[in-house]
């Protein structure tokens, strides 16, 4: 998992340094109103909503914000209705890309990602190209803070998650999708509080990234996020810590 670590940490940073709230908020506002409109507006009762409203406040997105979300999702408002959408393809070094897209303008959406990967050296997939190399997981990002290794993993485990691992700032707890809500309240009983905790891709293996091959990744991943229409990037690459120090 440990690839997979770095290029979530890489992400969380880089979004705290960028500070693009405004986009930020577009993005976790369609999340919360196809939540709602898939599942109700009950928190308790839709644990994709409640994970798009946790993201909300973890965004510091104002509360009636993303109430007004899950009322637009709900029909009580009136609102746009927005497709979910899969595109695949490679990016530099081969890396396997997928990416979400919520849109209310699939063209759009599907001209405007074709761009971003062939302007940033990479080319779009046909569908199931490799959406096979990755599997849904839950991943449960806590602080290291105050918290031992051995305990956390001790408690993940008996509440039925699939493996751990230990970045520079977190741990990262990975689970089956079935068993992502009941690790996630487990371990919040115990007084853990996640900083994120979310279902997502991982894929089975990793590219290791270096020089140019690292750069135009980045760039690539980068635009595709800028994107309003994207939701998610996922991929399969992993660039070294004393590569990624020298880049900044």
């Amino acid at each position: 998992m440990s690839g997979h670590s770095k290029w979530a940490t890489t992400k969380r940073k880089k979004a705290v340094i960028d500070g693009k709230r405004g986009k930020v908020f577009t993005k976790i506002t369609r999340e919360i109103i196809v939540a709602a409109r898939q599942g109700g507006g009950d928190l308790n009762g839709n644990s994709k909503l409640r994970i798009a409203v946790e993201k909300a406040k973890a965004a510091n997105m104002p509360a009636d914000n993303w109430q007004r979300a899950i009322k637009k999702g709900t029909g009580d408002l009136e609102g746009v209705t927005y497709e979910s959408l899969v595109y695949e393809g490679y990016g530099p070094g081969g890396v396997a890309v997928v990416v979400d897209v919520l849109t209310d303008n699939k063209n759009r959406s599907a001209s405007e990602v074709r761009s971003i990967f062939t302007k940033n050296n990479g080319n779009m997939g046909e569908p199931g190209s490799v959406a096979w190399m990755f599997k849904r997981k839950g991943l449960i990002v806590v602080p290291k803070a105050g918290l031992a290794e051995d305990q956390l993993l001790e408690w993940s485990l008996d509440a039925g998650a699939e493996d751990m691992s230990a970045g520079e700032e977190t741990f990262d707890v990975v689970t089956a999708v079935e068993d992502f809500e009941r690790v996630r309240q487990a371990l919040e009983a115990k007084g853990v509080r996640p900083a994120s905790a979310e279902l997502t891709m991982v894929p089975a293996n990793y590219i290791r990234l270096e020089g140019e091959d690292a750069s135009r990744m980045l760039r690539l991943v980068d635009a595709l996020e800028d994107n309003d229409d994207v939701q998610n990037v996922y991929a399969n690459f992993d660039i070294p810590q004393e590569v990624m120090d020298a880049m900044e």
